[in-house]
């Protein structure tokens, strides 16, 4: 399965630098003046993952495939875009596609780089971007609950939008609804407020390693759990650099990984998906997939065909596939399992699915 992250946020916050960093690409215009973005910048990128290499050279696969991440660099939103404001019904549109968003913060100062407000406040800046969506949520809502549009709707479709509706007016919390319903219903809902979020503090060189004033505003006021500290301007510097010269620059500047490790690790979380792995002398490759995914669920992502006629899947764990040096010596000592249509796959397991054509 592939899945969409959307760069939100204010104009001038840096999220054509951060779209470009992380697609290693100049396909977003970074220039300081609002909405240099209009429409969408989209990059589809390989996601990291050292397994691979190590399956593969077990295999002797004459090819690696990783899985991939989009990322959508969105035209900046400002206050009033649920209105009509600026780019704003472009903006809410776009929103719409994605399966997560990257809330990009600004948290820095510069007297180079124009700021839509006054002054840096990244919690006023976050507030502004929810408010936009809440508003064009409740009058999607309001439209989707008229008489007459209400009889085509699916009835816990629309007990999502009658209860994301009574949150958004009495100022409850929304997050809520994830335990109340199947989170497939609650995306086919196309609800922008309940969509999974990142938050991303966008920050100088100084302060890459222990944040600043602005940071700690924010993290006071929204925690640190889905929240990360990165410099666009630096990732931009990182992906000029060969792997050499990249670590000893990430070591010099004091940072362990880079913004697009951290957000491919934190957005493979909080969509709660998986990785499964192939591997054979032709290639060895990644799938994703969802948590608590059904070994015929993940054939399906291999071809439809393999869903329908699955009979079992060979599962071996990544570990016992590395340290009994593949297939073979795998089901030699008794580590290969044969699962059927209840087995949940694991992350990391290491599958061959027999089926029916």
């Amino acid at each position: 399965m592939s899945f969409k992250c959307g760069i939100v946020g204010l104009p001038n916050v840096g999220k054509s630098t951060l779209f470009n960093a992380l697609t290693n690409s100049d396909k977003a215009q970074a220039a300081n003046f609002p909405f240099c973005t209009i429409d969408p910048n989209e990059g589809i990128i390989a996601v990291p993952d050292k397994r691979l290499t190590s399956l593969a050279k077990i295999s002797n696969s004459k090819k690696i495939i990783n899985t991939t991440i989009s990322f959508v660099d969105i035209a900046g939103l400002v206050k009033g875009a649920s209105k009509g404001e600026g780019l704003g019904n472009k903006f809410l549109s776009h929103i719409r596609e994605v399966d997560a968003l990257i809330h990009m913060i600004r948290c820095f100062d510069s007297e180079d780089i124009q700021n839509v407000n006054p002054n840096v406040d990244p919690v006023r800046d976050l507030e502004i971007i929810e408010t936009e969506m809440m508003l064009a949520d409740m009058e999607s809502i309001q439209k989707r609950l008229e008489k007459n549009n209400k009889k085509n709707i699916d009835q816990e479709i629309i007990d999502i939008l009658e209860k994301v509706l009574d949150c958004i007016s009495n100022d409850k919390d929304i997050s809520v609804l994830k335990s109340e319903f199947d989170k497939k219903k609650l995306k086919q809902s196309g609800l922008l407020s309940i969509k999974p979020k990142i938050f991303v503090c966008n920050v100088d060189e100084q302060s890459i390693q222990n944040g600043n004033k602005y940071t700690k505003s924010f993290i006071d006021n929204y925690g640190d759990n889905n929240t990360l500290i990165v410099s666009a301007d630096i990732e931009n510097q990182i992906n000029d650099l060969n792997e050499a010269e990249k670590k000893n620059y990430m070591e010099v500047i004091g940072i362990k990984k880079t913004g697009l490790d951290m957000l491919i690790q934190r957005a493979y979380k909080i969509l709660e998906l998986d990785t499964f792995f192939t591997s054979g002398p032709e290639e060895t490759r990644a799938w994703t997939i969802q948590k608590n995914c059904t070994a015929p669920k993940a054939a399906g992502e291999i071809h439809s065909d393999f869903e329908k006629g699955f009979i079992r899947a060979e599962t071996i764990s990544y570990n016992d596939f590395i340290s009994n040096n593949g297939w073979a010596n795998s089901k030699l000592n008794g580590k290969m399992r044969l699962e059927g249509k209840d087995y949940v796959v694991n992350d990391g397991d290491v599958l061959n699915f027999r089926f029916n054509t």
